[in-house]
């Protein structure tokens, strides 16, 4: 027993170790934007890995995405569509999960085939399909356009991972529940969505981060004046024959601001929900 013990703690902390690592990997690109960000146009292009210096420490950038862009109208569509999205997802896509995984009906196969479809096709290929649907509904240039698409974006894998977390939960615990008269409505919310926290965390990370990066379609679907996101902002700095780096860089920097602080909120249950069912 205790040499399981042991190898259970060794695999845990060799799971762990791999996140850490790869996390170091991923976050080297945002500490590189943002030493630069703070670095004038020359050390930039002179030595891009060096940290900023009195000499080459400039904040030149920041003050034309502050002076020149609505940087605040930006910055608030993104998190706009983000958030609402994010919750369409994780509502929908548990609802969903729970009604495919709990109950058997007609055509209960060929709605899950068709959900895991979406997760194999890329939504952009129906780029031209969804414009015109969008300019139908008379929803172009709004952020109501890039919610609707986000949400059915995010859905289908949202519906397999909570439906995958779902199926672990012993089917006892929800039948104990129903015979002392519970409802339906009181199970899933009291009893199934605590026990999935990891798997909404997981979600929320795996969903959010594409939406607050996309410029595909902000750019098709919302790019009238005022309904820009940050992302979309961001590129009235790149020229076709001259680019201000300094303020690409600072406005990239600010962007990353929202999506490090959730995954700090979010990383204890998403190295759970990943890990989870790896050691036993």
């Amino acid at each position: 027993m205790p040499m399981v013990n042991r190898r259970v703690n060794v695999n845990r902390i060799a799971v762990h170790a791999a996140l850490i690592f790869y996390t170091l990997i991923a976050t080297f690109p945002i500490a590189l934007v943002l030493i630069n960000s703070m670095k004038s146009r020359s050390a930039i292009f002179g030595d891009p890995v060096a940290l900023p210096t009195p000499s080459t420490f400039d904040l030149i950038g920041y003050q034309q995405v502050l002076e020149k862009a609505d940087f605040v109208l930006y910055f608030g569509n993104s998190i706009v569509v983000t958030t609402v999205s994010l919750l369409l997802v994780l509502i929908a896509g548990a609802m969903a999960a729970w009604a495919l995984g709990e109950y058997r009906f007609k055509g209960n196969t060929l709605v899950a085939l068709y959900m895991a479809i979406g997760i194999m096709v890329p939504i952009r290929l129906g780029t031209v399909s969804i414009l015109k649907m969008i300019v139908g509904m008379g929803l172009i240039n709004t952020l109501t356009a890039l919610i609707l698409v986000y949400t059915a974006m995010g859905l289908p894998l949202a519906i397999l991972i909570l439906g995958e977390f779902m199926a672990q939960i012993p089917r006892d615990l929800r039948e104990a529940a129903r015979c002392d008269g519970v409802s339906e409505y009181r199970i899933f919310t009291a009893v199934i969505l605590p026990l999935i926290r990891p798997a909404v965390a997981t979600v929320a990370v795996f969903t959010m981060v594409p939406i607050w990066n996309d410029l595909w379609f902000p750019l098709i679907l919302a790019s009238g004046d005022g309904k820009q996101t940050i992302t979309l902002g961001a590129q009235q700095f790149i020229g076709q024959y001259v680019t201000n780096w300094n303020a690409v860089l600072a406005a990239l920097s600010l962007a990353i601001a929202p999506i490090l602080i959730l995954y700090v909120v979010f990383s204890r249950h998403l190295v759970r929900g990943l890990t989870m069912g790896a050691v036993k």
